[in-house]
C-alpha cells in the first residue's frame, strides 16, 4: 500500500486546524505522516498542530506556493496528498486515492462547502463534480490544493510548485499531466470552509473565472492569507 505524506499550508489557522487533523486521524488507511507547514503564523497554529501530533515544518517565505513547496521537500512517503487547513478530508479519502494510484502521477477528487445550509452543499458538490468533469473532457485537469495528490518523486522531477500568487495548485497538476497519468477519484471527497464565500457567491465565482483565465489579483486578502 502507497504511503501517503499529508502536507497542509497553514497560516494563522488556529480556528480550523483542529478540525483538519482530527479528520486525518479518523481516516481509514492512515497517513505515513502529516506535516503542517507554519508559514509565518502569530497565533497557536503551531502549537495546536504539535498537540494533534503533526509534524511542524516552518517556512518564513510569505505566500501557499512557498508553503505547499516547503511541505513537499519535507515529505517522506512516496505519495504527496495535498489539504487546506479549513478542510475536512472525509475517513476514505485516502483510501480511495490510493485505490487509483497504480499508474497514475497524479489524483484529484472533488470538493464540496460545509457551514452551509443543506441544500447549499449539496449544490456545491454537484457543481464542483460538473465543473471537474467538464475540465477533464477539455484534458485540462483541474488540481485543487485542498484535495490531491502526487507521486514526490514525479513532482519534485516537475518543478514542485511555481512561485505564483496562486493557481500554483493547478499549474502542477498540468505539468504533472506531461509526465503521466491524472486521474480523478470521485469518491475522495474533502469537504472545505464555507468562509470563501464571506463577499458573496458571485464575487467568489467572478474571482474563480479570473483564476481560470490566469489572472490571479485580489486572491488574497489585504493581510495576505487566502480565502480569510
Amino acid at each position: 500500500m502507497q504511503r501517503f505524506s499529508v502536507v497542509i499550508p497553514a497560516r494563522n489557522e488556529e480556528a480550523f486546524i483542529g478540525g483538519a487533523l482530527e479528520a486525518l486521524a479518523r481516516q481509514t488507511l492512515p497517513p505515513h505522516e502529516v506535516i503542517v507547514v507554519d508559514n509565518g503564523s502569530t497565533d497557536a497554529t503551531a502549537e495546536i498542530a504539535r498537540r494533534h501530533g503533526a509534524r511542524v515544518v516552518a517556512c518564513p517565505t510569505p505566500g501557499v506556493a512557498s508553503a505547499r513547496q516547503a511541505g513537499l521537500e519535507a515529505a517522506t512517503g512516496e505519495w504527496v496528498a495535498s489539504t487546506d487547513a479549513d478542510s475536512l478530508p472525509q475517513p476514505q479519502w485516502l483510501e480511495a486515492l490510493a485505490r487509483h494510484a497504480d499508474g497514475a502521477v497524479a489524483l484529484y477528487g472533488p470538493m464540496a462547502f460545509y457551514g452551509l445550509r443543506p441544500w447549499e452543499e449539496w449544490a456545491s458538490e454537484w457543481a464542483y463534480r460538473l465543473f471537474l468533469r467538464l475540465m477533464a473532457a477539455l484534458d485540462k485537469p483541474n488540481l485543487g490544493g485542498a484535495n490531491m495528490a502526487f507521486r514526490r518523486e514525479a513532482a519534485l522531477e516537475a518543478g514542485g510548485y511555481p512561485p505564483v500568487h496562486a493557481r500554483e495548485d493547478v499549474l502542477l497538476g498540468l505539468a504533472l499531466q506531461e509526465r503521466g497519468r491524472v486521474r480523478y477519484v470521485p469518491e475522495a471527497m474533502v469537504r472545505t470552509s464555507a468562509r470563501r464565500l464571506k463577499k458573496g457567491l458571485l464575487p467568489f465565482l467572478a474571482q474563480q473565472l479570473r483564476n481560470l483565465s490566469g489572472r490571479t489579483e485580489g486572491y488574497f486578502a489585504e493581510d495576505g492569507e487566502r480565502g480569510r
